[in-house]
């Protein structure tokens, strides 16, 4: 029988956190290469270009599933999505811990990339069936908030277990998991509330799922005439591509050659900065939602990272207390990416917040998967010949050359961000 009332917060958030779980590991593996570097690059015998390459094959795949995600989600909503892209996950997974060779370690990144690709936007899909709307930048911000845990997991603790077993091991262990994961997800999570005996939020799609290429292409094609969307595609890979590509792989050799910090040292730098970009997410979509506006709270973070990165990069003899403050503040405005998921989901009818979301998670990565390889291949293109053991050393001024595309693509997400339209967290009929 049928419940007349709305499902109880702590249940949505309950099984909300199901999936959550996958959201965290895919970033725990989206990072980790960051305290692996010099294991990697011995491991497979790969440069700087290799590595980066090696990193981004998770992006590719990634980036790919995006908008094909997306629909899916409006099709036949989160929980198959996200118990499917678990258990993939947990494949690729094994895959990459036990891989022999560089092709059999990328197809593995490639299976992990685009099984977890699911899980932010089958999140937003699950988020808008299950919590009010006025819920839904915090909700946002708090799916934001479990990535940046497997971030953190993947600093420091990651260094560690690897110091004491082997990265091989605890890659494998985080394989078991996610397999775990994905059977959780399909014994407990349902689509819509009324499946577990209360009122939905929002009307229940009806009819047999229709996921032609025609269907698609359609929704893709209406998604873009409203003028937002191409631009929050851009504008969010210039914020969080700078975070993934310096402290998901180049800020722990750049701190470490050049702070003379060890490697877990430098990971627990790197690791405060994807604190901070957690705690970020949460308060600038609360404060968004407070203050009913998206653009001008987008701008002042966007601004102010873009400030932080130059001093980072180009401050490299600041005191390390100056350092760290430069980290904490650059990582908290970047969390203002978050607002870019409500913006652009009020932005389109709510027919097609799935594909919406699944666009505009697309420019979220796309930053990455462009910036990381860049940097690895200008670091190879002006390194100088120097090795440590049998790992390739750059300078500090072939790092800071190396990291000039993160500024120009801040730079340019900072501009584009003054032609976008002002929704005032109103969602478009």
């Amino acid at each position: 029988m049928s419940n007349k009332n709305t499902p109880p917060l702590y249940l949505a958030w309950l099984i909300w956190s199901l999936g959550a779980l996958l959201y965290l590991v895919g970033f725990f593996h989206r990072v980790a290469p960051a305290v692996m570097t010099a294991e990697l690059m011995q491991d497979f015998n790969i440069s700087a270009a290799g590595l980066g390459n090696l990193s981004a094959f998770y992006f590719y795949s990634y980036v790919a599933m995006q908008v094909p995600t997306g629909i899916m989600a409006d099709i036949f909503g989160p929980r198959r999505l996200l118990a499917y892209g678990a258990t993939i996950a947990g494949i690729g997974t094994a895959m990459f811990a036990l891989a022999p060779d560089l092709f059999w370690a990328n197809t593995g990144r490639l299976l992990i990339g685009g099984s977890v690709a699911v899980a932010f936007v089958g999140l937003l899909k699950f988020s808008t069936q299950w919590f009010p709307a006025r819920y839904f930048s915090m909700v946002s911000g708090v799916a934001l908030l479990f990535g940046i845990l497997g971030a953190v997991s993947a600093g420091t603790p990651l260094r560690l277990l690897v110091d004491r077993y082997s990265w091989r091991s605890v890659i494998l262990v985080s394989a078991i998991f996610l397999l775990a994961v994905g059977a959780l997800v399909w014994i407990f999570m349902r689509d819509y509330p009324h499946e577990k005996g209360y009122q939905d939020f929002t009307a229940p799609e009806t009819g047999p799922p229709q996921a032609s290429f025609k269907v698609i292409l359609k929704g893709i094609l209406e998604v873009f005439r409203y003028p937002n969307t191409l631009l929050l595609v851009i504008i969010p890979g210039g914020v969080v591509g700078c975070v993934l590509t310096f402290s998901g792989l180049w800020g722990v050799p750049f701190l470490s050659t050049h702070r003379g910090l060890s490697t877990a040292q430098s990971a627990a730098l790197t690791s405060t900065l994807m604190v901070a970009w957690a705690i970020g997410g949460p308060v600038f979509g609360w404060l968004s939602d407070r203050i009913g506006r998206r653009k001008p709270l987008y701008i002042a973070g966007a601004a102010v990272a873009l400030t932080g990165w130059i001093g980072i990069i180009y401050g490299p003899d600041v005191p390390l207390w100056a350092l760290l403050c430069l980290l904490v503040v650059t990582g908290f405005s970047s969390g203002v990416m978050i607002v870019s998921f409500a913006f652009a989901k009020e932005s389109v009818p709510s027919r097609l917040s799935g594909t919406s979301s699944g666009i505009t998670n697309t420019g979220v990565m796309a930053g990455a998967m462009l910036l990381q390889p860049a940097v690895g291949r200008i670091l190879d293109a002006r390194w100088e010949g120097a090795f440590s053991g049998s790992v390739r050393v750059y300078s500090l001024e072939t790092f800071q050359y190396g990291f000039s595309p993160m500024i120009a693509l801040a730079a340019l997400s900072l501009v584009l961000l003054l032609f976008t339209r002002e929704t005032y967290c109103r969602q478009k009929p």
